[in-house]
C-alpha cells in the first residue's frame, strides 16, 4: 500500500477509507477492476486516444516526454502515472493540471461507495478514479503508465490504445511477474492490442523474441529500436529514424544517458501514430523543457538544503533496482566529484546489487530507513557497503544524515537514492512538492 496523504480533510477521509477497504498489497488481475468500472459506467470505454507505456525503468520519464510533446503541439492531455511522491494528486493530471482536491475527493467517494465490497486494491481504485476523471473531461489524448507488469495490470482493462510502448526491461517485482527477464517481457508485452503499433526499445534477444511472439498473437504491428526504427545520440542531439524519415532532437533536459533512450522511445511512439499531429518542433520542445521529479533532480533552497554549509548540493533519484542503479552509476561516473550517498532501500529490492553498482563512484554512504514502508535495515546496508570498501554509517532519517554531513562546515555533495518513496519524503521535507 502506497502511503497516501492529503492536506484536504475530505480527500484524506476517502484515502483512509481506501486504506481500510483494500487488501493492502499489489494484486494483479482484471476481474476486480472490470467489475469496479462497470459499477461507475465503464469510463475506460470512453477515454480519449491512449498512449500506453510499460517497462521496468523509464516509464515515467517517457510519459513525461509524451505529455510534453503533445501539449507543445497544442493538444489537451490527461496523464496517469505512479507512484506519487508527496501528494496523491500527482498520479492524475486532468487536461494538463493535477486533479483538484474537490474533484479527487468526490471521485474517490463515488468509486468507494460503488465498489467497497469488491475488495479492489489501492491501485485499482486509483485507476478507476483516474478513468472517471478522464472520461468526464474533454481532452485529445491520454498518457497512461502501466503500474505493474502489463498483461494483468489494472490499466490494461482499456479496450484499445492509439500506440503502446515498452521502455527498458529489467528484473523487478519477481513475485508478480516471474523470475526471468523473458517472463517479465511477456507480461509487459501484454499491453499489445490488435492493429495498434507496439513500439519498443532494443531489448535482449530472448526478450525481443518473446515480445514479437506476444505482439503477433495479439495482431499488434511491432516496431523495435534497431530494426524498424533507430534512435541514437549524435553529438549534441538524438537522431530518430523510421519509415517516415529522420529527425534530430536536442538532448533531453533530464540528466543521465538513460534519458536519451526514453526521449527516442517517446518520439518513436508519437511518430508511429497518425491520429494526432505532433511536429518535430513539439518533440524538441518537450526534450528541452521536460521535468520529471526525483530523476537526478537537484534540490532548490529549502529546509533540507539549508542544513548543509553554503555551496552544498543535494540531488535525489528514485533508483530502486539494478537497472536504475546502473543508470545512476553511469551518471555518477561523469561527475567532477564523488558525492556522499544517503541510501534507503525497500525490503523487496536488491540492495546488494544497488550498492555494488554505485560503490566505485561514491565517497561514503549513510543508510537510512524508508518511512512508512518495509525496508532493508540500515545496518545491513552498511555491511554491504563495507564489503565494497566504502565508509558507511547509519542515521535515523534524512535530516539527521544531513546534519552529520554538515558538522564539519565544509561544502558537501549529496546524492539521496534507493527508493521513490524516500525521494518523495525528501521533497516533502524540502517543501518541493511536484506541481
Amino acid at each position: 500500500m502506497d502511503h497516501a496523504r492529503s492536506s484536504d480533510p475530505f480527500v484524506q477521509r476517502q484515502l483512509d477509507r481506501l486504506a481500510a477497504l483494500g487488501p493492502g498489497a499489489d494484486v494483479l488481475g482484471l476481474d476486480r477492476i472490470t467489475r469496479l468500472l462497470g459499477r461507475v459506467g465503464d469510463p475506460h470505454c470512453a477515454l480519449p486516444p491512449v498512449f500506453h507505456v510499460a517497462g521496468t525503468n523509464g516509464k515515467g520519464s517517457t510519459c513525461a516526454l509524451l505529455r510534453g510533446a503533445l501539449e507543445a503541439a497544442g493538444h489537451r492531455v490527461h496523464a496517469y502515472t505512479s507512484p506519487h511522491l508527496v501528494r496523491f494528486n500527482e498520479r492524475i493530471r486532468v487536461a494538463g493540471r493535477l486533479i483538484e482536491d474537490e474533484t479527487l475527493g468526490e471521485l474517490l467517494a463515488e468509486v468507494l461507495d460503488a465498489g467497497g465490497d469488491i475488495g479492489a486494491s489501492f491501485f485499482e481504485v486509483t485507476t478507476a478514479v483516474a478513468f472517471l476523471a478522464f472520461a468526464r473531461t474533454p481532452a485529445d489524448a491520454c498518457v497512461i503508465e502501466v503500474g505493474l507488469g502489463g498483461r494483468l495490470d489494472a490499466t490494461n482493462v482499456i479496450p484499445t490504445s492509439l500506440v503502446g510502448g515498452i521502455a527498458r526491461l529489467g528484473i523487478d517485482h519477481q513475485a508478480f511477474l516471474g523470475d526471468t527477464i523473458e517472463a517479465i517481457a511477456a507480461e509487459k508485452a501484454g499491453i499489445a492490442r490488435s492493429g495498434v503499433p507496439l513500439v519498443t526499445l532494443d531489448q535482449p534477444d530472448s526478450c525481443t523474441r518473446v515480445i514479437a511472439d506476444v505482439a503477433a498473437r495479439a495482431g499488434a504491428p511491432l516496431s523495435r529500436r534497431g530494426i524498424e526504427w533507430q534512435g541514437v545520440r549524435d553529438g549534441d542531439g538524438i537522431v530518430v529514424a523510421d519509415a517516415k524519415g529522420r529527425i534530430t532532437l536536442p538532448l533531453p533536459a533530464m540528466p543521465g544517458a538513460h534519458q536519451h533512450e526514453n526521449l527516442a522511445l517517446a518520439a518513436a511512439m508519437l511518430r508511429a501514430q497518425d491520429r494526432l499531429n505532433v511536429p518535430t518542433d513539439a518533440i524538441a520542445t518537450a526534450a528541452r523543457d521536460v521535468r520529471w521529479p526525483a530523476r537526478m533532480q537537484r534540490l532548490g533552497r529549502g529546509p533540507l538544503l539549508d542544513r548543509l554549509p553554503p555551496g552544498s548540493s543535494i540531488t535525489i533519484d528514485g533508483a530502486h533496482n539494478l537497472n536504475a542503479a546502473q543508470a545512476a552509476a553511469d551518471w555518477l561516473a561523469e561527475q567532477a566529484e564523488k558525492p556522499t550517498v544517503v541510501l534507503g532501500v525497500l525490503a523487496n529490492k536488491d540492495a546488494a546489487g544497488i550498492i555494488a553498482a554505485i560503490a566505485p563512484h561514491v565517497a561514503a554512504l549513510i543508510a537510512v530507513p524508508v518511512p512508512h514502508h518495509a525496508h532493508h535495515a540500515p545496518g545491513l546496508l552498511c555491511k554491504l557497503a563495507h564489503q565494497h570498501g566504502l565508509s558507511a554509517g547509519q542515521a535515523r532519517d534524512v535530516p539527521t544524515a544531513l546534519d552529520r554531513l554538515g558538522q564539519g562546515g565544509l561544502r558537501a555533495a549529496v546524492l539521496i537514492l534507493g527508493s521513490l518513496y524516500l525521494a518523495g519524503e525528501v521533497l516533502h521535507l524540502n517543501d518541493e512538492a511536484p506541481d
